[in-house]
This record gives C-alpha cells, sequence and structure tokens, in this order.
C-alpha cells in the first residue's frame, strides 16, 4: 500500500509548488491564529490567581487590551486564510482541471468508447472540487490542530499532570474508533461518487436526445431510465450518510466524555486539596481548547476520504495512455496520397473481429468507394487510416511510410473527413468553418465557404459570418450543417480525403448541390468515399464491396455488375426498384 500511496502524495504536493509563497503565508497565518487562541486560558490563569486577589485593576485593562488587539489581529488573519487559502486550492483545482482537460484531449478513441461523457464530467467538476477543499484545509487542519493539541497538552501539564494524563489516556479509543469507521467511509463515499457520475451520464445522454425524446412521445421511458441512476444515488447516498453518522456521533460521544472526566476528576482532586480553584478554573476553560482541535483532527478525516477518493479518480484519468508518436516517429510530408492496406485485421474487443484480412491498394489521386451492408467494416477502414485506432495485425502504409511510424499531427493534418453525423461546436459559422484551419484569413473562408455552395446561404442571414450554430449546429438543418463541414475540409486543403456517408441523410435536393461541392473537394486529391446509396459513388475508379470483415468483391461499376448473383449486382438492383 505505501508503494501506492507516496507517489500519489508526491503528485498532490507537486500542485503546491507553483503556490509556494501563498501557501507558506496562509500556513504561517493559521498557526498565529492557533497560537492567539492559547493566549486566552493564560490570562485567564494570571487573572484568577493574581490579578484579581491583589485588584491589580492596570494590569486587568492592560490584558483586556492586548488580548483585543490580539483578536483584532486574529481576525484580519482569520480573512486571508478564508480568502487567499481558498483561493489558493481553487487555482490548484483550475490547474489540475486544466491538466486533466489536456490529457483528455490526448486519449485514443477506445477511451471514449468505454467511459461516457457524464462520467468524465463528474471527474472533472465534482471530484476536483473536493481535491480543492481538502488542498486548502488539508495542511491547515492537519498540521495546525495537531499542533494545538500537543500545545495544549503541554499548558496543561503545567496546570496538573496527574488530571492531564487522565484526560489524554481517552485519545487512543478516539483514533481506534475512528480509523474503524473510516474503512466504511471510504467505500462508502467511492460508491457515492460513482452514482454521481451515473446520473451526470444519464442527465447528459437525455438532454442530448431530447429531440428525439419528444419526437417518440418517450418522456416517461426517459424518466424511468433517469429514475434508475437517481435510486442509485440515494441508496449510495444513504449508506455514505450512515457510515458518516456514524462515524460522527461514536466520536462526538467519546468527546463529550471528556468534559465529564475533567469534572468529576477535578472535582475529586479538589476535594482532596491536590489543586485549588485557580488551577481547575484554567484547566476547564482550556479543555476546550484540546477537544476542538482533537474534533478538527477527528473531522478532518471526512474531508481526507472525499479528496483522497477525488484524486485517485483524477489520478486514474490521468494515468490512462493517451496516444503517442513512437521514438522513431516522422514528419509526413509532400503527400502523393498512395494508401495501401497490407493483411489488416481489427477488433473493437477480443471476441469481436471486424476486419479480417484486409488488402487493398490505392494509387494517388484514385476515387474509391467502400459498400456493403452496415457493419460491414467500411467505418472501421476509415478511422484506421488516420490512426484512430491501431491495427492489430498487418499494417497500413501511405506513400510506402507505415502510419504507426508517423507523427499522428502530420498524419491527420494530410487527411480530411467528412461525416454523416456532422459535429458543430457552439459559436458561429465562421469560427466552425476555421477550425479546418485556425490561422486562415476572412477572404480564405469566404472562398471556403463559396467551393462548399454555403457563401449564398450565409449572406442572407441578419448577422452573416457571425451568425450562432447553438449547441451542435441545432439551429441549422442537416445541409447546412454538412456544407459547413466541406468549407472546413476545403480550408484544411488536406491530400487525402474520407467521405463517410457524407450525404446519405439528406434530401434529394440538397444531396445534388453538396455532390456538387464534394466532386470538386475531391478533385486532385486521394478520395475514400463511404456510401450506401449507390448512384452516388457510380464515377468511383473502383468500387471495394465489404461484407462481414472481408473484401468480397473489388473492381468498376461495369465489372460488378457484370457478375453473375454478386452482391454489389444485388445491392444496386435492389436499390433501383426501391428508387423507382
Amino acid at each position: 500500500m505505501k508503494r501506492n500511496r507516496h507517489p500519489l502524495l508526491r503528485r498532490f504536493i507537486s500542485y503546491y509548488k507553483p503556490h509556494k509563497k501563498l501557501f507558506i503565508l496562509d500556513m504561517m497565518a493559521s498557526f498565529m491564529i492557533s497560537a492567539i487562541a492559547l493566549v486566552y486560558p493564560i490570562m485567564t490563569r494570571f487573572m484568577i490567581r493574581d490579578y484579581i486577589p491583589n485588584q491589580d485593576f492596570n494590569k486587568i485593562i492592560i490584558s483586556s487590551v492586548i488580548l483585543l488587539v490580539l483578536y483584532v489581529i486574529r481576525m484580519l488573519l482569520r480573512f486571508f486564510v478564508q480568502y487567499k487559502g481558498h483561493v489558493m486550492g481553487t487555482k490548484m483545482q483550475a490547474e489540475m482541471r486544466k491538466d486533466m482537460f489536456a490529457h483528455l484531449e490526448k486519449l485514443p478513441y477506445s477511451y471514449y468508447d468505454m467511459h461516457e461523457t457524464g462520467r468524465i464530467m463528474a471527474r472533472m467538476t465534482n471530484d476536483l472540487q473536493d481535491v480543492s477543499e481538502l488542498a486548502h484545509h488539508g495542511p491547515e487542519n492537519f498540521f495546525i490542530a495537531g499542533f494545538m493539541v500537543i500545545a495544549t497538552f503541554i499548558y496543561l501539564m503545567t496546570l496538573n499532570v496527574y488530571l492531564t494524563l487522565i484526560i489524554f489516556a481517552i485519545v487512543p479509543f478516539v483514533f481506534v474508533i475512528t480509523m474503524r469507521l473510516r474503512r466504511n467511509m471510504r467505500h462508502a463515499f467511492t460508491e457515492s461518487r460513482k452514482s454521481i457520475a451515473m446520473i451526470n451520464a444519464s442527465l447528459e445522454n437525455s438532454i442530448t436526445g431530447i429531440r428525439t425524446t419528444k419526437a417518440f412521445s418517450n418522456s416517461s421511458k426517459e424518466e424511468e431510465k433517469f429514475d434508475v441512476s437517481n435510486q442509485s444515488f440515494l441508496s449510495n447516498k444513504s449508506r455514505a450518510y450512515k457510515a458518516m453518522g456514524q462515524f460522527q456521533s461514536q466520536t462526538a460521544f467519546i468527546t463529550d466524555l471528556f468534559n465529564i472526566i475533567v469534572l468529576v476528576a477535578g472535582a475529586l482532586f479538589m476535594a482532596r486539596g491536590v489543586f485549588s480553584y485557580d488551577v481547575f478554573l484554567p484547566f476547564i476553560v482550556s479543555i476546550n481548547m484540546f477537544i476542538n482541535p482533537l474534533t478538527t483532527l477527528i473531522n478532518f478525516t471526512e474531508q481526507f476520504e472525499d479528496g483522497v477518493t477525488g484524486f485517485k479518480r483524477f489520478v486514474e484519468v490521468m494515468e490512462t495512455e493517451p496516444e503517442k508518436d513512437d521514438d522513431d516517429a516522422v514528419e509526413l510530408k509532400d503527400v502523393k496520397g498512395e494508401i495501401d492496406l497490407k493483411n489488416v485485421s481489427f477488433h473493437y474487443h477480443e471476441d469481436e473481429e471486424v476486419l479480417k484480412n484486409i488488402t487493398l491498394s490505392i494509387k494517388p489521386g484514385e476515387k474509391i468507394a467502400l459498400v456493403g451492408p452496415s457493419g460491414g467494416g467500411k467505418t472501421t477502414i476509415c478511422h484506421l487510416i488516420p490512426r484512430f485506432y491501431r491495427v492489430d495485425e498487418g499494417e497500413i502504409t501511405i506513400d510506402s511510410l507505415n502510419i504507426n511510424k508517423l507523427k499522428m499531427d502530420s498524419l491527420r493534418k494530410n487527411i480530411g473527413i467528412v461525416q454523416q453525423d456532422v459535429f458543430l461546436f457552439d459559436g458561429t459559422i465562421k469560427e466552425n468553418i476555421l477550425y479546418g484551419r485556425l490561422d486562415a484569413s476572412d477572404e480564405e473562408v469566404i472562398d471556403a465557404a463559396k467551393k462548399a455552395r454555403l457563401y449564398d446561404y450565409v449572406m442572407s442571414l441578419p448577422n452573416k459570418f457571425d451568425t450562432q450554430v447553438g449547441e451542435r449546429g441545432v439551429r441549422l438543418s442537416g445541409g447546412q450543417k454538412q456544407r459547413i463541414s466541406i468549407a472546413r475540409i476545403f480550408l484544411k486543403n488536406p491530400s487525402i480525403l474520407i467521405l463517410d456517408e457524407a450525404t446519405s441523410a439528406l434530401d434529394n435536393v440538397t444531396e445534388l448541390l453538396i455532390q456538387e461541392a464534394l466532386d470538386e473537394l475531391c478533385l486532385g486529391r486521394t478520395c475514400i468515399v463511404v456510401a450506401h446509396r449507390l448512384s452516388t459513388i457510380k464515377s468511383a475508379s473502383r468500387i471495394a464491396v465489404i461484407e462481414k470483415g472481408e473484401i468480397q468483391e473489388l473492381g468498376t461499376h461495369l465489372e460488378l455488375m457484370e457478375i453473375e448473383n454478386g452482391i454489389y449486382r444485388k445491392l444496386y438492383s435492389l436499390q433501383f426498384r426501391e428508387d423507382a
């Protein structure tokens, strides 16, 4: 266990380094707050023992003024700790969130296949908020409260050794119970976090699909699905609060015993003449100074569990292996666009082979179409070429260079992808087109919009290129979103183009308009087209028919139509009858 914790602790401490000065000031302020608290019982003893019996009013007044000044100073110190200390924790949280976001951007497609968006969001928000609280209050509670316990112990020993030892004899029982209950709390809060992540995932999924829900009048079904997550949250949270209730009630009961023991033992000692009221009264005042930091240390366990659990979940994400280039990876330059798939096999899961021994050569500037039944592996090939996933067997080369030996940025900069499901970011039309090349000029954006057959539509809008598209482009039609995605590719100007069902969800008029833009986009580029609508790919130089992860047929439209009982011929004949 220790070998696992130390790297976690070192990683946590590393986030303090940029704020070392503020951290030291925060700790010094907290230390002074605690030190000032010790003045009151000491001054109480002097007053009861000397100033009051001797009627020394000057010293009483001076002591009171000193105490007032110290309390004003403590007020200012508390303001500093509460304000600047929380700012420090928030800055650390922001840095962790920044690191986590940057790491998420580098994770492979496979990570997002296995993790829902809502769960990832929970780790970035709820978990890091708890980490922030631990970052601020953790050192303060642990070190300062620890100092107060020790300092109070020393002071109480100066009052009466025997009564102090009796009080401290109870402390081990407090920590035994604390350690026993910590295990239950740790497990309960971990499960509670998982249920919060489940709610976030369910909520994100339902809100994203709200239009589909309304279209099918399935609100009750979504409520039912959400209720499952909500009930799981309620159940786990109840267990967490039960564990917390047991923890706090039992530890609070033991700390309450201190007052009873001080009262009874002190009364017995006074009755036997061991000490007088001038010792007993300061002892009673001081015992709360011992109980309060001890209670803080006990309650800190809950915050510690929250923060550590959150940080562990943060580290889990950060330790997920990112996409990275091989050590000997090279830049892809002067791309001709020759693509070769050599005996490529691939599966997403061990028991699900998607591609089986695929071999296909694509010449520079060639337009090749991939057709076949859904689930045959066409889109998978499109994902393997830009190395969204690594092949399990075989290799893919571009201009005779293995893509695994190419730097990913240079590989993907030379590949443009237009998909059926277009994703637009919340922002303006111009910002979404600029995603193709962020440093493009306004003239280049306009030229790309014209080539994508988008310009006339944009100029008809009140805000032109500054029109907001809404979340995921909700304010635009499918054809308008598709043309924005094509304008992005014109701006990117890649050597290799992948069109994955780019027009299948559009009406005939819009499809013809966009097909013109796509035909222009394909000129001079190696182009891979995935299409169910076979009428759109008759101009392809070759057509590969893919079924059950294998290339079953390969040739031109005319060659494939001549194959008796061929898959392509059957698909084309079926579509021809449907169109008719």
